[in-house]
């Protein structure tokens, strides 16, 4: 059943409507250009309007003003005095007449009661505005709009007292034709917009998906162990550095697993070696039991093949450990001289049996490091620079300080290490003649534990020809304070 349900679920995915990020990014540009546009457009119109009031309204009031002052001139022109309503209602109509061809716009006339007393185009648009009218009589400017026109009210003074309103009829027609064909544009220029933003939004942005394919493709070639043999994207922006990042990151996985695996096949190499041995001894034991010289024997050669044998585990632990935690380190002031003078003591007794004289050359010294990771730094190192030495030959142990380093050298007077050879000595498993490092129950990993730890303390390690004659110079820098 788990079987059967399984394909369903995988089916319900496939069947998941999914809107590419190409059309999501080209709707979303193509919104806000349309956004802008509409934004722009009310913004224009607003001002366009704002802008036809203004001029529209100082038209008008010009216009009223005129027509106040011809209505004030005719009144003083009178022979025989009239009282306003007598004066409004005899010339109301002829005043309007000649307002009317002076602005070329419809004119009504109204006495001080509100009263019409003339219409220079009586019965044609006549409408309700007995609220706008009331403003006016009341000595305030007033107007409204009705359909395509402005009514637009003023009152008209002579002597400082109001005798009457004109009221004057504003076509709008024009300047609404005008708006409305300014709206319609920018209605084009909307659709206009947003299928040109959509169609270049959606071709640009199926360049950058195109290219974000490129790099996912590329993570998931290096996903099944299919490493890069290129950069996937080439570009001077951020996407172009993403790629030179894939690529960097396959090649240092790439190298990785490679180490691993010859790592690997290193360990499994040299633990077959004195695992072969301790069988064999195991199989003539198990023929020849009744033998106590060769019991003897095999039980000395099983005992150094275990040693060798636990040696190599213990450093490949190690090994292996550092390259994934990094171990406790308690840095702290380490006094050089004075750890290499103890350690000096401590390899002695080796030297001895060994026929090699250790010398300490050592002058005040110090530096900022783990003291127990410089211990098995230089053990290992005094170490080796005694057992491939030759009889008689001669092991200084050097230190002093030298600008803002702390220098240490170990040099013997063995056989040396070829030049060829030198790059590899600190590889995992790397001996420069495998039969003398059996002999001596070298494993390879000595010095390379050795570079890890002296890493690890922010300093580094080389070796050399000494300048005095054959023999190894290995030497070991350390920083003298912590670095921030």
């Amino acid at each position: 059943m788990k079987g059967a349900g399984k394909p369903e679920r995988n089916a319900g995915k496939k069947r998941r409507f999914k809107l590419s990020l190409k059309v999501k990014l080209s709707v979303v540009l193509a919104l806000l250009l349309l956004l802008t546009v509409l934004v722009m457009s009310e913004l224009v119109l607003r001002g366009i309007e704002s802008n036809q009031r203004r001029q529209t309204e100082a038209e008008l009031s010009r216009y009223s003003r005129a027509a106040e002052q011809y209505v004030r001139q005719s009144y003083y022109s009178l022979e025989n005095p009239l009282t306003d309503e007598e004066f409004m209602t005899q010339r109301g109509q002829r005043l309007a007449l000649y307002i009317t061809s002076l602005n070329g716009m419809q004119t009504y006339l109204y006495d001080a009661s509100g009263r019409e007393v003339g219409n220079s185009l009586p019965g044609v648009g006549d409408n309700d505005v007995a609220d706008t009218l009331g403003f006016a009589l009341d000595g305030a400017i007033a107007y409204e709009t009705s359909g395509d026109s402005l009514i637009y009210f003023s009152p008209l003074r002579v002597e400082d007292r109001m005798i009457g309103v004109v009221r004057l009829q504003y076509s709008l027609k024009s300047s609404q034709d005008f708006l409305e064909t300014i709206r319609e544009l920018f209605r084009t220029a909307g659709i206009v917009v947003f299928a040109a933003g959509f169609v270049i939004g959606y071709l640009y942005f199926h360049r950058i998906a195109s290219l974000i394919g490129k790099l996912r493709k590329a993570s998931q070639q290096i996903r099944t162990g299919r490493y890069l043999r290129a950069i996937p994207v080439r570009r001077r922006d951020e996407l172009g550095e993403l790629g030179e990042d894939i690529y960097f990151m396959s090649g240092a996985i790439e190298e990785h697993i490679e180490r691993q695996k010859q790592f690997i096949g290193n360990v499994s190499h040299e633990f077959k070696t004195p695992l072969t041995s301790i069988k064999a001894y195991v199989d003539l034991l198990d023929l020849y039991r009744d033998d106590p010289q060769l019991a003897a024997e095999a039980a000395t050669s099983i005992g150094k093949e275990t040693e060798r044998l636990y040696e190599m585990v213990e450093k490949v632990l190690r090994l292996s450990a550092m390259e994934k935690y990094d171990f406790d380190q308690h840095a702290e002031r380490v006094d050089l001289k004075e750890l290499l003078e103890e350690l000096c003591g401590r390899m002695r007794g080796k030297a001895e049996r060994y026929g090699v004289e250790l010398l300490p050359e050592l002058e005040e010294a110090s530096c900022w490091a783990d003291r127990e990771s410089l211990v098995h730094v230089f053990i290992n190192l005094i170490d080796n620079a005694v057992k491939y030495n030759v009889p008689g030959g001669k092991v200084r142990v050097r230190c002093r300080m030298e600008k803002r380093e702390a220098l240490v050298r170990v040099t013997d007077t063995g056989i040396g290490i070829p030049f060829e050879a030198r790059g590899k000595i600190f590889e995992p498993f790397y001996t420069v003649s495998k039969d003398r490092a059996r002999s001596y129950g070298g494993t390879g990993l000595g010095l390379a534990l050795v570079r890890e730890l002296a890493e690890k303390q922010g300093g580094a390690i080389s070796v050399s020809a000494p300048d005095s004659g054959p023999g190894t110079e290995v030497e070991v820098r350390l920083p003298v304070s912590a670095k921030n």
